[in-house]
Protein backbone atom coordinates (compact mmCIF):
# COMPACT_ATOMS: atom_id res chain seq x y z
CA UNK A 1 0.00 0.00 0.00
CA UNK A 2 1.58 3.42 -0.95
CA UNK A 3 1.13 6.20 1.48
CA UNK A 4 1.60 4.93 4.52
CA UNK A 5 1.16 7.82 7.07
CA UNK A 6 -1.47 9.08 9.37
CA UNK A 7 -1.81 12.43 8.48
CA UNK A 8 -0.16 15.20 10.68
CA UNK A 9 1.30 12.19 13.20
CA UNK A 10 4.49 10.79 11.18
CA UNK A 11 5.84 9.59 14.84
CA UNK A 12 2.69 7.72 14.99
CA UNK A 13 2.85 6.22 11.66
CA UNK A 14 6.70 5.54 12.72
CA UNK A 15 5.68 3.59 15.86
CA UNK A 16 2.69 1.73 14.38
CA UNK A 17 4.90 0.58 11.63
CA UNK A 18 7.45 -0.65 14.29
CA UNK A 19 4.71 -3.24 15.93
CA UNK A 20 4.78 -6.60 15.05
CA UNK A 21 0.98 -7.47 14.64
CA UNK A 22 -0.89 -5.87 12.36
CA UNK A 23 -1.91 -2.54 13.20
CA UNK A 24 -5.00 -0.80 11.15
CA UNK A 25 -6.52 2.85 11.12
CA UNK A 26 -9.95 3.36 9.77
CA UNK A 27 -12.13 6.41 9.47
CA UNK A 28 -15.95 6.55 10.40
CA UNK A 29 -16.62 5.18 6.87
CA UNK A 30 -14.58 1.83 7.79
CA UNK A 31 -12.37 3.25 5.02
CA UNK A 32 -8.65 2.17 5.56
CA UNK A 33 -6.42 5.66 6.70
CA UNK A 34 -3.45 3.72 7.86
CA UNK A 35 -1.78 0.09 7.80
CA UNK A 36 1.19 -1.31 9.11
CA UNK A 37 3.71 -3.25 7.24
CA UNK A 38 2.50 -6.98 8.78
CA UNK A 39 -0.80 -5.94 8.16
CA UNK A 40 -0.45 -5.33 4.55
CA UNK A 41 2.13 -8.28 4.46
CA UNK A 42 -1.18 -10.51 6.15
CA UNK A 43 -3.75 -8.77 3.88
CA UNK A 44 -1.88 -7.89 0.29
CA UNK A 45 -5.25 -6.00 -0.63
CA UNK A 46 -5.05 -3.46 1.59
CA UNK A 47 -5.78 0.06 0.00
CA UNK A 48 -5.48 3.98 1.72
CA UNK A 49 -9.03 5.33 1.28
CA UNK A 50 -10.33 1.98 0.60
CA UNK A 51 -13.03 0.10 2.85
CA UNK A 52 -11.94 -2.10 5.06
CA UNK A 53 -14.52 -4.77 4.13
CA UNK A 54 -12.57 -5.03 0.62
CA UNK A 55 -9.51 -6.77 2.31
CA UNK A 56 -11.26 -8.42 4.91
CA UNK A 57 -13.54 -10.03 3.70
CA UNK A 58 -15.42 -11.84 6.85
CA UNK A 59 -18.72 -10.19 7.87
CA UNK A 60 -17.81 -11.10 11.65
CA UNK A 61 -14.71 -8.76 11.08
CA UNK A 62 -16.43 -6.04 9.46
CA UNK A 63 -19.16 -6.28 11.83
CA UNK A 64 -16.83 -5.86 15.08
CA UNK A 65 -15.40 -2.73 13.38
CA UNK A 66 -18.53 -0.95 12.48
CA UNK A 67 -19.79 -2.02 16.08
CA UNK A 68 -16.14 -0.45 17.42
CA UNK A 69 -17.27 2.43 15.07
CA UNK A 70 -21.20 3.13 16.62
CA UNK A 71 -19.41 3.45 20.55
CA UNK A 72 -18.76 0.10 21.89
CA UNK A 73 -15.89 0.18 23.86
CA UNK A 74 -13.95 -2.67 22.69
CA UNK A 75 -14.55 -5.52 20.35
CA UNK A 76 -12.96 -8.78 20.43
CA UNK A 77 -13.92 -11.46 17.69
CA UNK A 78 -11.35 -14.01 16.65
CA UNK A 79 -12.48 -15.38 13.14
CA UNK A 80 -10.77 -17.33 10.29
CA UNK A 81 -9.53 -16.25 6.69
CA UNK A 82 -10.03 -18.49 4.21
CA UNK A 83 -7.20 -19.34 1.57
CA UNK A 84 -4.26 -21.69 0.41
CA UNK A 85 -3.61 -21.91 3.88
CA UNK A 86 -6.40 -21.22 6.27
CA UNK A 87 -5.73 -18.33 8.97
CA UNK A 88 -7.18 -18.05 12.64
CA UNK A 89 -6.96 -14.32 13.90
CA UNK A 90 -7.59 -12.69 17.08
CA UNK A 91 -9.28 -9.25 16.32
CA UNK A 92 -9.68 -5.91 18.36
CA UNK A 93 -11.53 -2.87 17.47
CA UNK A 94 -11.85 0.38 20.02
CA UNK A 95 -13.20 3.63 19.22
CA UNK A 96 -10.41 6.53 19.15
CA UNK A 97 -11.79 8.90 21.99
CA UNK A 98 -9.68 12.00 20.09
CA UNK A 99 -11.37 11.50 16.67
CA UNK A 100 -13.35 14.64 15.81
CA UNK A 101 -17.05 13.97 14.67
CA UNK A 102 -16.53 16.55 11.70
CA UNK A 103 -13.34 14.90 10.16
CA UNK A 104 -14.73 11.99 8.49
CA UNK A 105 -11.40 10.70 6.78
CA UNK A 106 -9.17 10.89 9.80
CA UNK A 107 -8.84 7.76 11.96
CA UNK A 108 -11.87 6.85 14.51
CA UNK A 109 -11.15 3.35 14.89
CA UNK A 110 -8.22 1.26 15.75
CA UNK A 111 -8.07 -2.55 14.98
CA UNK A 112 -5.42 -5.16 16.08
CA UNK A 113 -5.07 -8.32 14.94
CA UNK A 114 -2.83 -11.56 16.15
CA UNK A 115 -2.20 -14.72 14.41
CA UNK A 116 -3.94 -17.51 16.48
CA UNK A 117 -2.77 -20.40 13.73
CA UNK A 118 0.14 -21.41 14.92
CA UNK A 119 -1.45 -21.83 18.74
CA UNK A 120 -4.27 -22.87 17.99
CA UNK A 121 -2.42 -25.24 15.61
CA UNK A 122 -0.59 -26.31 18.81
CA UNK A 123 -3.03 -26.35 21.51
CA UNK A 124 -4.78 -28.60 19.02
CA UNK A 125 -1.29 -30.80 18.52
CA UNK A 126 -0.99 -30.91 22.74
CA UNK A 127 -4.81 -31.94 23.45
CA UNK A 128 -4.23 -34.73 20.73
CA UNK A 129 -0.80 -36.05 22.22
CA UNK A 130 -2.32 -36.27 25.54
CA UNK A 131 -5.80 -38.00 24.27
CA UNK A 132 -3.22 -40.20 22.27
CA UNK A 133 -0.75 -40.93 25.39
CA UNK A 134 -3.72 -41.67 27.46
CA UNK A 135 -5.39 -44.35 25.07
CA UNK A 136 -1.87 -46.69 24.59
CA UNK A 137 -1.32 -46.47 28.36
CA UNK A 138 -5.12 -47.09 29.15
CA UNK A 139 -5.43 -50.14 27.16
CA UNK A 140 -1.97 -51.98 28.83
CA UNK A 141 -2.84 -50.92 31.68
CA UNK A 142 -6.59 -52.41 31.88
CA UNK A 143 -5.42 -55.55 30.91
CA UNK A 144 -2.39 -55.99 33.72
CA UNK A 145 -5.62 -55.29 36.04
CA UNK A 146 -7.95 -57.52 34.24
CA UNK A 147 -5.08 -60.56 35.03
CA UNK A 148 -4.75 -59.55 38.67
CA UNK A 149 -7.83 -59.54 39.34
CA UNK A 150 -8.26 -62.95 37.69
CA UNK A 151 -5.04 -63.88 39.45
CA UNK A 152 -6.54 -63.07 42.57
CA UNK A 153 -9.76 -64.33 41.96
CA UNK A 154 -10.77 -67.73 39.12
CA UNK A 155 -6.98 -68.85 38.80
CA UNK A 156 -5.78 -68.05 42.03
CA UNK A 157 -4.72 -72.23 42.67
CA UNK A 158 -4.30 -72.89 38.63
CA UNK A 159 -0.65 -72.48 38.67
CA UNK A 160 -1.06 -73.35 34.68
CA UNK A 161 -2.82 -70.10 34.50
CA UNK A 162 -0.75 -67.70 36.31
CA UNK A 163 2.34 -69.15 34.19
CA UNK A 164 0.29 -67.94 31.47
CA UNK A 165 -0.88 -64.92 32.57
CA UNK A 166 2.24 -63.53 34.24
CA UNK A 167 3.83 -63.65 30.78
CA UNK A 168 0.81 -61.84 29.56
CA UNK A 169 1.48 -58.94 32.30
CA UNK A 170 4.95 -58.71 31.81
CA UNK A 171 4.73 -58.37 28.29
CA UNK A 172 1.94 -55.49 28.66
CA UNK A 173 4.39 -53.78 31.32
CA UNK A 174 7.63 -53.81 29.10
CA UNK A 175 5.04 -52.13 26.47
CA UNK A 176 4.43 -49.48 29.04
CA UNK A 177 7.96 -49.26 30.05
CA UNK A 178 8.60 -48.81 26.24
CA UNK A 179 6.09 -45.69 25.66
CA UNK A 180 7.29 -43.89 28.50
CA UNK A 181 10.86 -44.42 27.95
CA UNK A 182 9.50 -42.81 24.23
CA UNK A 183 7.81 -40.10 25.46
CA UNK A 184 10.72 -39.33 27.78
CA UNK A 185 13.37 -39.46 24.64
CA UNK A 186 10.51 -37.16 22.89
CA UNK A 187 10.59 -34.60 25.74
CA UNK A 188 14.31 -34.23 25.78
CA UNK A 189 14.57 -34.01 22.09
CA UNK A 190 12.09 -31.67 22.15
CA UNK A 191 13.73 -29.35 24.74
CA UNK A 192 17.40 -29.54 23.18
CA UNK A 193 15.90 -28.70 20.04
CA UNK A 194 17.63 -25.24 19.61
CA UNK A 195 21.15 -26.69 21.42
CA UNK A 196 22.89 -27.57 18.31
CA UNK A 197 25.49 -30.13 19.48
CA UNK A 198 28.85 -30.07 19.06
CA UNK A 199 31.00 -33.81 19.99
CA UNK A 200 32.68 -34.79 17.47
CA UNK A 201 31.07 -38.36 16.43
CA UNK A 202 31.54 -41.43 14.13
CA UNK A 203 28.59 -42.17 12.45
CA UNK A 204 30.04 -45.49 11.14
CA UNK A 205 30.80 -46.34 14.35
CA UNK A 206 27.46 -45.78 15.61
CA UNK A 207 25.94 -47.88 13.22
CA UNK A 208 28.25 -50.69 13.86
CA UNK A 209 27.65 -50.33 17.74
CA UNK A 210 23.82 -50.70 16.80
CA UNK A 211 23.99 -53.53 14.38
CA UNK A 212 26.13 -55.63 16.82
CA UNK A 213 23.54 -55.37 19.54
CA UNK A 214 20.55 -55.79 17.10
CA UNK A 215 22.06 -58.33 14.74
CA UNK A 216 21.12 -61.26 17.13
CA UNK A 217 17.27 -60.13 18.39
CA UNK A 218 17.02 -59.44 14.27
CA UNK A 219 18.06 -63.26 13.85
CA UNK A 220 15.49 -64.32 16.04
CA UNK A 221 12.93 -62.65 13.14
CA UNK A 222 14.36 -64.35 10.97
CA UNK A 223 16.32 -60.84 9.55
CA UNK A 224 19.82 -60.38 8.56
CA UNK A 225 21.45 -57.29 9.33
CA UNK A 226 23.68 -56.49 6.16
CA UNK A 227 26.30 -53.17 6.93
CA UNK A 228 28.46 -51.56 3.97
CA UNK A 229 30.75 -49.83 6.64
CA UNK A 230 32.54 -46.84 4.60
CA UNK A 231 36.14 -47.24 4.48
CA UNK A 232 36.76 -43.95 6.31
CA UNK A 233 35.85 -42.30 9.35
CA UNK A 234 32.72 -40.37 9.06
CA UNK A 235 32.88 -37.82 11.57
CA UNK A 236 29.91 -34.90 11.96
CA UNK A 237 28.88 -32.49 15.09
CA UNK A 238 27.11 -34.63 16.77
CA UNK A 239 25.50 -35.95 20.24
CA UNK A 240 26.31 -39.88 20.24
CA UNK A 241 23.36 -41.18 22.68
CA UNK A 242 20.78 -38.84 20.38
CA UNK A 243 22.85 -40.80 16.92
CA UNK A 244 22.20 -44.18 18.52
CA UNK A 245 18.91 -43.63 19.19
CA UNK A 246 17.97 -42.30 15.69
CA UNK A 247 20.00 -45.43 14.12
CA UNK A 248 18.06 -47.93 16.18
CA UNK A 249 14.97 -46.43 16.04
CA UNK A 250 15.38 -46.77 12.07
CA UNK A 251 16.78 -50.29 12.74
CA UNK A 252 13.98 -51.30 15.08
CA UNK A 253 11.14 -50.13 12.67
CA UNK A 254 12.80 -51.95 9.42
CA UNK A 255 12.92 -55.30 11.01
CA UNK A 256 9.86 -54.68 12.84
CA UNK A 257 7.94 -53.55 9.96
CA UNK A 258 9.86 -54.62 7.14
CA UNK A 259 11.40 -58.09 8.09
CA UNK A 260 9.17 -59.81 5.84
CA UNK A 261 11.74 -59.44 2.97
CA UNK A 262 14.52 -61.00 5.34
CA UNK A 263 17.05 -58.72 5.55
CA UNK A 264 17.93 -55.21 6.11
CA UNK A 265 20.59 -53.06 4.69
CA UNK A 266 22.23 -50.25 6.31
CA UNK A 267 24.88 -48.24 4.45
CA UNK A 268 27.19 -45.17 5.60
CA UNK A 269 28.69 -43.04 2.80
CA UNK A 270 29.78 -39.23 2.02
CA UNK A 271 28.19 -36.48 0.05
CA UNK A 272 30.51 -33.81 -1.29
CA UNK A 273 29.47 -31.18 -3.58
CA UNK A 274 30.22 -27.63 -4.38
CA UNK A 275 28.05 -26.20 -1.79
CA UNK A 276 28.26 -28.98 0.86
CA UNK A 277 29.84 -31.74 2.63
CA UNK A 278 27.32 -34.15 4.31
CA UNK A 279 27.15 -37.55 5.55
CA UNK A 280 24.07 -40.23 4.74
CA UNK A 281 22.94 -43.14 6.79
CA UNK A 282 20.26 -44.93 5.16
CA UNK A 283 18.28 -48.11 6.39
CA UNK A 284 16.46 -50.49 3.69
CA UNK A 285 13.77 -53.25 4.08
CA UNK A 286 12.61 -55.49 1.59
CA UNK A 287 9.23 -55.60 2.97
CA UNK A 288 5.50 -54.23 2.43
CA UNK A 289 6.26 -51.16 1.35
CA UNK A 290 4.16 -48.10 2.52
CA UNK A 291 1.56 -46.65 0.55
CA UNK A 292 2.24 -42.64 -0.75
CA UNK A 293 -0.47 -41.13 1.02
CA UNK A 294 1.08 -42.26 4.58
CA UNK A 295 4.87 -41.08 3.98
CA UNK A 296 4.20 -37.18 4.89
CA UNK A 297 2.52 -37.97 8.34
CA UNK A 298 5.07 -41.24 9.41
CA UNK A 299 6.75 -38.52 11.99
CA UNK A 300 3.44 -37.65 13.44
CA UNK A 301 3.51 -38.59 16.99
CA UNK A 302 1.27 -41.84 17.58
CA UNK A 303 0.73 -42.28 13.76
CA UNK A 304 0.76 -45.57 12.52
CA UNK A 305 -0.17 -46.86 8.96
CA UNK A 306 -1.73 -49.87 10.56
CA UNK A 307 -2.99 -49.08 14.21
CA UNK A 308 -3.73 -52.55 15.43
CA UNK A 309 -0.28 -53.91 13.90
CA UNK A 310 1.76 -51.27 15.09
CA UNK A 311 0.62 -52.58 18.65
CA UNK A 312 0.69 -55.89 17.79
CA UNK A 313 4.40 -55.51 16.61
CA UNK A 314 5.27 -53.43 20.32
CA UNK A 315 5.35 -50.27 18.34
CA UNK A 316 4.97 -46.82 20.43
CA UNK A 317 4.24 -44.96 17.10
CA UNK A 318 6.96 -42.12 18.46
CA UNK A 319 10.08 -43.67 17.00
CA UNK A 320 9.84 -41.63 13.72
CA UNK A 321 9.25 -38.70 15.77
CA UNK A 322 12.16 -39.07 17.93
CA UNK A 323 13.97 -39.64 15.07
CA UNK A 324 12.53 -36.29 13.14
CA UNK A 325 13.35 -33.89 16.16
CA UNK A 326 17.07 -35.38 16.83
CA UNK A 327 17.97 -35.24 12.72
CA UNK A 328 16.52 -31.31 13.08
CA UNK A 329 18.59 -30.94 16.10
CA UNK A 330 21.61 -31.76 14.05
CA UNK A 331 20.78 -29.85 11.28
CA UNK A 332 20.18 -32.38 9.15
CA UNK A 333 16.96 -34.03 7.16
CA UNK A 334 15.17 -37.32 6.91
CA UNK A 335 13.85 -38.49 3.82
CA UNK A 336 11.84 -41.48 2.92
CA UNK A 337 10.74 -43.62 0.14
CA UNK A 338 8.69 -46.51 -0.41
CA UNK A 339 6.21 -47.80 -3.15
CA UNK A 340 3.87 -51.08 -2.10
CA UNK A 341 5.63 -54.31 -2.98
CA UNK A 342 9.30 -52.61 -2.55
CA UNK A 343 10.10 -51.96 0.56
CA UNK A 344 10.68 -48.76 2.73
CA UNK A 345 13.91 -46.59 2.78
CA UNK A 346 14.86 -44.01 5.61
CA UNK A 347 17.71 -41.40 4.76
CA UNK A 348 19.20 -39.42 7.74
CA UNK A 349 21.42 -36.41 6.07
CA UNK A 350 24.03 -34.69 8.53
CA UNK A 351 26.46 -31.76 7.68
CA UNK A 352 30.31 -33.34 7.97
CA UNK A 353 32.86 -32.47 9.85
CA UNK A 354 35.92 -31.40 7.32
CA UNK A 355 38.60 -30.80 10.01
Amino acid sequence: MNGTTVPDNDLLAQALEALPDPVILVDRRASVVFANGPSRAAFPSLRQGSPLAFALRMPEAVDAVERALRGEAVVDIEFTARGAVDRTFALRACPLGTARPADRSGPAAIVTLRDRTAAIKLEAMRVDFIANASHELRTPLASLLGFIETLQGPAKGDAAAQERFLAIMLAQAERMKRLVDDLLSLSRAELNAHRRPTDRVDIGTVVAQIVDSSARPAEKRGVALRFDKAGEPLVCAGDRDELLRVVENLVENAVRYGGSGGAVDLTVRRIRSAERDEIEFAVKDYGPGIEAEHLPRLTERFYRVDGAVGREKGGTGLGLAIVKHIVNRHGGRLAVESRPGEGACFRVVIPALTT
